[in-house]
């Protein structure tokens, strides 16, 4: 799971010094500014005779991907993903959610310029960890886990912009594909204080782009194995989407503040039953596969909730994108359209759009 990040932006704001929230921003700025300088041109790790031929290659194909991404795609040609950096550690950033006992509904943090968004991410583990206990302790279901990568949305690729990095270099050729151009698709397009909006745009382009991109230049092993993974993906993610649904039902149609909580809480914890048990035959059809079991042992609102913003409104521009005639520049303005409309607005469009795809 990626949610995209803006950390670096706080090097553009003036007014650090005295910001009440002063030590997060500080940690911001410190851990952007250590990956940057980690990072160096792919040019040169291609050229160092040190570095194992494994990496180069997982290199040289990351720039055949971004190349496909421009030629093929229309997503920004600009400094990012053309230099590499190894951070030493598993993820770039952790992010850290939140939600009420009985909500699906994330807490939410504001920034200067980004806006809103339902997350809050550290570039130490600890300290988001540390965050995710005070957040518990105030009595809110939390969720911590590590990011992959992250986006400063193209506002620093006159500073090199964002870089390929270690904790995803390695990926399946189609999952490395996903990543680099869900990350330059943030750079299409951002609207503030709409992470729903922006995640389900980038994995929508993500998803239609890596389909493209094996097709036109996969080998037939890499297809094989993205096909296997992707339909794992798909039947986990239309498993936690009913459970969404089921919860979402269940707190809806029952007050927290109803005498009856307990009742209240039976009806959840039947429902998380359910879902752990429903993931226990379905990972028996995959041989065993056992890529989710950290995520469904540490499953809860929070975890719902921030997930459900990669996938709810993903139907709805893969929709938009087959009515523009498939066509990437037709359809990246379609989407410009619809963030220029009031939220409301925005989202009743798309809901419009996904209705008619359906009953089409």
């Amino acid at each position: 799971m990626r949610v995209f990040q803006f950390l670096a932006l706080v090097l553009l704001t003036p007014w650090l010094a005295g910001c009440a929230d002063t030590s997060y921003y500080l940690q911001s700025v410190g851990g952007h500014l250590q990956m940057m300088q980690a990072a160096r041109p792919v040019t040169q790790w291609l050229a160092d005779e040190s570095v194992e031929p494994a990496l180069k290659q997982r290199l040289a194909l990351a720039q055949r991907i971004r190349s496909f991404a421009v030629t093929e795609l229309h997503l920004p040609d600009n400094a990012s993903y053309q230099r590499y950096a190894d951070l030493q550690r598993r993820a770039v950033v952790w992010n850290v959610v939140a939600a009420p006992e009985f909500s699906l509904t994330l807490k939410t943090w504001c920034f200067p310029v980004m806006g809103c968004v339902g997350y809050r991410g550290y570039f130490s583990e600890a300290e988001a960890r540390a965050k995710g206990r005070e957040l518990a302790a105030a009595g809110l279901e939390t969720s911590v886990y590590g990011v992959p990568a992250y986006s400063t949305l193209g506002w620093l690729n006159w500073a090199g912009g964002d870089p390929l990095l270690n904790t995803f270099i390695r990926y399946p050729e189609g999952e490395l594909a996903r990543m680099i151009f869900h990350e330059l698709a943030h750079q299409v397009l951002y609207v503030r204080d709409d992470t729903l909006f922006n995640e389900s745009f980038a994995t929508a382009v993500e998803r239609l782009g890596a389909e493209r991109w094996l097709a036109a230049q996969g080998s037939e092993s890499a297809r094989r194995e993205y096909a296997e993974f992707d339909g794992r993906r798909r039947q986990f993610r239309a498993l936690c989407l009913a459970t969404r649904t089921r919860l979402a039902r269940i707190y809806k149609q029952n007050e927290p503040s109803a005498p009856d909580k307990q009742a209240l809480l039976a009806m959840k914890n039947i429902a998380m039953q359910d879902f752990r048990d429903d993931y226990t035959r379905l990972k028996s059809s995959w041989g065993g596969y056992a890529g989710y079991d950290a995520w469904v042992a540490g499953a809860n609102n929070a975890a719902f909730g921030a997930q459900a913003a990669y996938d709810e409104l993903v139907p709805a521009f893969e929709a938009l994108f087959v009515a523009q005639g498939k066509d990437w520049s037709r359809f990246y303005d379609a989407v410009r359209r619809l963030a220029e409309m009031p939220a409301p607005e925005r989202a009743k469009a798309l809901k419009e759009i996904s209705t008619e795809h359906t009953s089409g």
